[in-house]
């Protein structure tokens, strides 16, 4: 049989780990080939030999039956493959039209910027594959779905033919991913090859004619999907029997541990948004925001832990009226934050792993005494985290967060939030780029949190997710609630409504 890309035996190592050890990889031509599995098994690193971001260490690359040496990105685009990487890579400043060109831009006279002619490419681009972009928008403005569909025209814009996908749909809504998976079988009836990086087993079922399964840097299997289950991908990601349910006791209601009353506030564009909201959280249940991003799920959050200021109203923590305390003050009173964008508000990225464990609380002890950090606590605490979180990294405790895949910079969040056994723990997008071991990790996690007596906050487009783990429900529609009630007493499809602005029942 012949293939368009040939991976045999390749290998690549970092200080102190074996990102990939002989891996095995076919792509043939016109199919869309998922790369599963679980964070940090060594997928991207894998992509990034074959598009010249990591020479291997050991192994062989043929493309169309030809052994090629990939040595840099503008050599794979060379050869005709394209690659959106999963933090993109887009200049903030610039528009559409000038991401997209930047390094090929046409010239007038071989001298001068043809920007004309640029856009003129790039609309044909956008229209054939139905990839709608505002051309004049900069990319600081944009959504992230937005933002992906630039990265895409980039590739096309360089008559990529082999489009490498890096985990695309892990911080895109519900309808943006269903968007990109109809553009991806588009590309594929116009003669595209592709492979897609996931581990959302679901997308691969969806779209993906073939799939190859990952295990800590090591292939343990290509399978036909139409051949296979959700659960025996599962299976093979894990290496173990992973269940879909989420298993939990009835809550125990205790005292009240948030109340917002009257809350209203702008949005970050300076404009009213949040009206009048009003809720409570209680000691040991979970309460799920459920809405289509955009509605006013951020607005709520920042009220809450102090990231911007409110208009009007009030914020009650532990019993506390903490509407005008800062943010610290309010972390002393019990507040854990699993933000929603890991990098800006999660981590800092050029810390180590362990002084990110300490970020809010280093100038406690055991951490510190006299304003001198005990080191040795310091790395105890790292490493009892890491090991119980399973939090992969190549140097451990000292593995600087920029270098860590995006999973694992969540899962070092998690880890750190819960460890302040928080009273009150705000979970926004908590399973937002996890593989399915690691959802069902968190999942329980959260729960446990719910026994112990901790009152949970869940912010997710997941639905699925808010039915399974939450106790209570409230809907938000353009800044409103629009519902609050038990998750037993609704259906997927009565929420569905409600999010799109409809009414239960209707």
């Amino acid at each position: 049989m012949s293939f368009i890309i040939e991976m045999l035996n390749v290998s690549k190592h970092f200080t102190g780990i074996k990102a990939n050890d002989e891996v095995n990889f076919t792509l043939k031509s016109g199919e869309i080939h998922a790369l599963l599995g679980e964070n940090g098994a060594g997928k991207s690193t894998l992509m990034s030999v074959l598009f010249g971001l990591y020479q291997a260490d050991g192994g062989v690359i043929k493309i169309r039956d030809k052994v090629i040496t990939i040595d840099s990105p503008k050599t794979a685009y060379n050869l005709g493959i394209g690659m959106v990487h999963q933090h993109f890579k887009l200049v903030q400043k610039f528009n559409a039209v000038r991401n997209i060109v930047l390094g090929n831009e046409p010239r007038k006279y071989g001298i001068f910027l043809d920007l004309k002619v640029a856009e003129e490419k790039v609309r044909k681009l956008s229209e054939k594959y139905k990839l709608k972009i505002d051309f004049n928008k900069k990319v600081e403005d944009m959504s992230v779905g937005e933002q992906q569909r630039i990265e895409i025209l980039k590739m096309l814009y360089r008559d990529a033919e082999i489009l490498i996908f890096d985990e695309p749909t892990a911080v895109l809504t519900p309808q943006e991913i269903d968007e990109l998976l109809i553009s991806m079988k588009s590309l594929v009836n116009e003669g595209k090859s592709i492979i897609l990086i996931t581990h959302k087993l679901k997308e691969i079922l969806t779209v993906a004619d073939r799939c190859t399964v990952l295990r800590r840097g090591k292939s343990v299997g290509t399978v036909n999907v139409s051949d296979t289950t959700e659960k025996q991908l599962a299976e093979l990601m894990v290496g173990r029997s992973v269940s879909f349910e989420v298993n939990k006791n009835k809550a125990e209601i205790k005292n009240e541990v948030l109340k917002v009353s009257d809350l209203y506030a702008k949005n970050n564009k300076g404009l009213d948004f949040l009206d009048n909201v009003n809720f409570t959280l209680r000691a040991g249940e979970i309460l799920g925001i459920a809405g289509v991003e955009g509605n006013g799920q951020n607005e709520i959050v920042q009220a809450i832990t102090g990231l911007s200021n409110i208009s009007s109203g009030n914020i009650f923590i532990t019993g506390k009226d903490a509407t005008k305390l800062s943010i610290r003050e309010r972390s002393e009173l019990g507040l854990g934050h699993i933000p929603e964008d890991r990098h800006k508000h999660g981590l800092v990225l050029d810390y180590t792993l362990d002084d990110n464990f300490i970020l809010q609380s280093y100038y406690k002890e055991p951490f510190s005494k006299n304003t001198i950090i005990n080191e040795k606590a310091k790395k105890e605490f790292s490493e009892l985290l890491i090991e119980q979180f399973d939090v992969r990294s190549a140097k451990g405790s000292k593995s600087i967060s920029r270098s860590m895949s995006g999973g694992n910079q969540q899962k070092a969040i998690i880890a750190r939030e819960i460890a302040l056994s928080p009273k009150l723990l705000i979970a926004v997008q908590p399973t937002r780029g996890l593989d399915i071991g690691a959802i069902e990790y968190i999942h329980n996690q959260l729960i446990r949190e719910r026994d112990k007596g901790c009152g949970v906050l869940l912010i997710s487009f997941e639905l699925d997710e808010i039915l399974n783990i939450s106790d209570r429900i409230i809907v938000v529609y353009n800044g409103k609630i629009v519902k609050e009630v038990n998750t037993n007493e609704i259906t997927k499809e009565e929420i569905g409504l409600l999010m799109a602005g409809g009414k239960k029942h209707e």
